[in-house]
């Protein structure tokens, strides 16, 4: 992934479980989503854009990931999370993941385009100025 025109908003370390594995003694594609749900969740909380007080959140259009490398139990991974350039009601959202340790490798990467709504009617909403004010001008 390229980081240009890409703002790096927040990092985190997560242990892959033992159930993140499958069959073949790596962790499962699906759970690949899970983290970047987890550390996308975890940062609109700590902006408490979530869901604010006046109803309004991002919800996922559309969501992807590439996969590199294969990773096994036991391992720290780091989760790094981008954002992109915002349209009206929508804000792309870019994810990496690397080992830790001596040499770090990716593993994956991802996106999600995110939509902000209005979470009592499921309309979309412009993108408001307090996230704006974190992403790469348009």
């Amino acid at each position: 992934m390229d980081t240009m025109n890409k703002t790096l908003v927040w990092t985190q370390q997560l242990n892959v479980r033992w159930s993140d594995m499958d069959a073949n003694g790596h962790v499962n594609n699906a759970a690949f989503f899970t983290y970047f749900e987890q550390t996308r969740i975890e940062w609109l909380q700590s902006i408490a854009a979530q869901t604010t007080p006046d109803g309004h959140g991002p919800v996922v259009k559309k969501a992807s990931c590439t996969y590199m490398l294969p990773v096994s139990h036991p391992a720290t991974l780091e989760l790094r999370l981008y954002l992109g350039k915002p349209g009206r009601t929508s804000f792309p959202t870019y994810s990496e993941i690397w080992t830790t340790g001596g040499s770090p490798e990716k593993v994956a990467e991802g996106e999600a385009i995110m939509v902000w709504v209005h979470r009592e009617s499921g309309k979309p909403q412009p993108v408001p100025d307090f996230l704006r004010q974190l992403m790469p001008a348009a």
